[in-house]
């Protein structure tokens, strides 16, 4: 059974940074999937970011490209997200989860992390 816990959120000010931490453990966990999502308040969920642990292929969305960064320490088995250039409207909690395959949903979620950007 994979299990995810995030970390690393907080209150920053627009323009800033801030990088999320997602630990991962699990016997299978490395040839995973790891996802990132956001809900806001009043808003469905929206995905961020993806890497596959076993190559690091990563995938963003247009709303956050280039702003955001998936990355892995295989080490660790943790993954980061780095966010840049930080927006108010990128204020909501954000996510962790897994799948273990492409063809998979995701089905194991951390318990999520609130980020908040002040104006």
């Amino acid at each position: 059974q994979v299990q995810l816990v995030e970390s690393g959120g907080g209150l920053v000010q627009a323009g800033g940074s801030l990088r999320l931490s997602c630990a991962a453990s699990g016997r299978t966990v490395s040839t995973y999937h790891i996802g990132w999502f956001r809900q806001a308040p009043g808003k469905d969920r929206e995905f961020v970011a993806r890497i596959i642990l076993s190559g690091g292929s990563t995938y963003y969305p247009d709303s956050v490209k280039g702003r955001f960064s998936i990355s892995k320490d295989n080490a660790k088995n943790t993954v980061y997200l780095q966010m840049s250039s930080l927006k108010p409207e990128d204020t909501a909690v954000y996510y962790c989860a897994a799948r273990p395959s492409p063809s998979s949903t995701w089905t194991v979620w951390g318990q999520g992390t609130q980020v908040t950007v002040s104006s």
